[in-house]
């Protein structure tokens, strides 16, 4: 930490998001982590495979990891060159051809759909046991993919200014705001960039559902209205505060958001574990981050961005060399120093105990550990309904102060039906 996000390409403030997303590149996995690869494989010869990935920034690194890779082992992987916006296309020309890569990166959701007919299973795999709790990339109750990393999101949060101890539920919300301003504090701040403003907010209703997934499913199809549902009612209770007792959003951007909590100015924002960069040069500030307490959730939103799968239509010889290369990835103590230290990124699994990590990224990963987590539901949400449609009724909702919670509600439901068809 969210479509065609690899990472979260929607827009530019995704983008933002994406190139932040790496932790302290100055952190170091734990040495004392048992080593635990398959030492069979270092010895034996298998077959070369391929890797196809979409993410620029770790391009450099994979090269240098699949180098040492043979080094260590004696066997070959060849990184194709990172796609980035055009990754989908060629993947899915190369996939059609039968000339697919052995190993490639999906995003969860309706990209992991699309393709769900080329993934080998991995649920019996001895490395699937590293995964950690509710983080493995999953279809039809088996595990297909190995988690990346992890990205999570909440309330960011000034330890000076907000005691999230005192903030337990969507009505100690309320009453917190409504006193930060009478303090003349700006109590929880939201940016105008769409995911910063709806996208990622609008989860914690949608990842309260009893399944997600088919509740969304639902409200696609307007068997469900969104105004009837408990969790909306009070996201909806929640918005009208923030525009109520906070600077209108539509005034702030993700800068200028960042830049007064760093200040003292705002108390909270409603971010995730990528906008420590903005944060890290400020030593005066103490931040931590919290759960949306809407029905007294007590959980971050904390999910994958994408995962590697092995493609099932590769031969025998290539799938048995994925899976080791793949084991070595994840308990080579080079393989995870390199997930740690080169690609920046929040481990997934229970091999990697990393140290060093920001405050935020660590709270993410404890909660990941944990399983103390709630999902990103958005990545089931119809393609580009946040930017094209939530976005836009929301500025209107801050905008025009004569819309009340319920209409808000109503023409969200009407939107969605809209960008569902």
């Amino acid at each position: 930490m969210m479509k065609k996000r690899w990472a979260f390409v929607l827009l530019s403030a995704m983008l933002i998001v994406l190139s932040a997303c790496g932790n302290n590149t100055n952190n170091k996995a734990n040495e004392g982590t048992s080593n635990t690869g398959n030492n069979a494989n270092q010895s034996e010869k298998l077959e070369k495979i391929t890797l196809f990935q979409s993410k620029v920034e770790i391009a450099e690194a994979l090269e240098n990891l699949v180098v040492k890779y043979k080094e260590e082992t004696g066997n070959e992987v060849e990184v194709w060159g990172s796609a980035g916006d055009s990754y989908i296309t060629q993947l899915q020309t190369k996939l059609a051809a039968n000339e697919g890569p052995t190993i490639f990166s999906v995003q969860p959701g309706a990209e992991a759909e699309k393709f769900a007919s080329y993934y080998h299973d991995m649920t019996n795999e001895p490395y699937a046991k590293y995964i950690s709790p509710n983080m493995a990339l999953e279809i039809d109750g088996k595990v297909v993919g190995m988690p990346i990393a992890v990205e999570g999101f909440g309330l960011v949060y000034n330890k000076e200014l907000y005691d999230p101890s005192k903030v337990t539920d969507t009505n100690s919300l309320v009453q917190q705001l409504e006193q930060f301003k009478a303090d003349g504090i700006n109590g929880l701040s939201l940016s105008q960039e769409a995911y910063f403003l709806i996208g990622h907010i609008i989860n914690t209703p949608f990842a309260l559902q009893e399944d997600p997934v088919a509740f969304i499913e639902q409200v696609n199809k307007g068997e469900v209205k969104l105004s009837e549902v408990p969790a909306f009612q009070e996201f909806a209770q929640v918005m009208d505060a923030i525009r109520a007792n906070s600077v209108n959003p539509m005034e702030v951007t993700y800068d200028t958001q960042m830049g007064d909590l760093a200040t003292g100015k705002t108390a909270a924002v409603h971010q995730g574990n990528w906008s420590y960069g903005m944060l890290a040069d400020y030593d005066e500030i103490e931040i931590g981050m919290a759960p949306l307490p809407i029905l007294g959730n007590d959980k971050l939103a904390v999910d994958i961005p994408a995962g590697w799968v092995i493609n099932n239509k590769a031969s025998e010889a290539q799938i048995k060399a994925a899976n080791a290369f793949i084991e070595w990835l994840y308990t080579s103590e080079t393989g995870k120093n390199t997930i740690v230290n080169d690609f920046g990124f929040i481990p997934a699994v229970n091999t990697i105990e990393p140290t060093g990590l920001d405050p935020l990224s660590q709270q993410v990963f404890e909660a990941t550990q944990s399983g103390n987590t709630i999902s990103w539901a958005l990545n089931y949400f119809p393609q580009g309904i946040i930017i094209n449609d939530l976005a836009p009724l929301t500025s209107e909702f801050f905008l025009n102060t004569s819309m009340t919670p319920e209409q808000y509600l109503e023409k969200l439901g009407e939107v969605w039906a809209k960008a569902a068809k």
